[in-house]
């Protein structure tokens, strides 16, 4: 296995062990399945989504998508209203409280990854969080270096990187 595959592998069993199963309102006003955040994510307070093309997105059938809609609206996290222009469209748009829920979503939930650090030595732990920050580091250099290059490609920044930067 390749140096690539293997650091595939690995975050992907990484984020599938460490997902949250329930993602919590931070007011402490319910929580949603790991699925519902999902959604959650997808939605915005003022520019709405329709039930289609959610239920293509997360590879369910409108009924399914429209059942958990109607749950998420009852629980207050979604508001489901009747597109002005088509009466046969339903759009679906983040209430106040699906905002703070969706906001509060991470890719891991701190709890398990904890978990899992406790299952590792004291050295193996060290060698663990060293290896991410590396891979962190090089993950910011490679954002700073295309966001360069993406600005000078469309002429966005007359701006020269710094030293630092260019050390990235």
């Amino acid at each position: 296995m390749s140096q690539v595959e293997t650091v595939l592998d690995a975050f992907a069993r990484i984020r599938s062990s460490g997902r949250p199963r329930v993602v919590r309102d931070p007011s402490g006003d319910g929580s949603v399945s790991a699925r519902q955040a999902s959604i959650l994510a997808l939605l915005d307070p003022r520019d709405p989504a329709m039930v289609g093309e959610l239920a293509e997105h997360e590879g369910v059938t409108a009924s399914t998508m429209s059942l958990t809609l109607k749950r998420m609206e009852r629980d207050g996290f979604v508001r489901r209203d009747r597109d002005p222009a088509d009466r046969r469209v339903t759009n679906v748009r983040l209430t106040d409280a699906g905002l703070r829920i969706r906001d509060a979503r991470r890719l891991l939930a701190p709890e398990r990854v904890a978990g899992m650090l406790q299952l590792l030595s004291p050295a193996e732990r060290g060698d663990a969080v060293r290896g991410l920050r590396l891979l962190a580091t090089a993950a910011d250099r490679l954002e700073r270096r295309t966001t360069r290059e993406l600005a000078a490609w469309t002429g966005a920044s007359d701006e020269t990187p710094s030293q630092d930067e260019e050390r990235g």
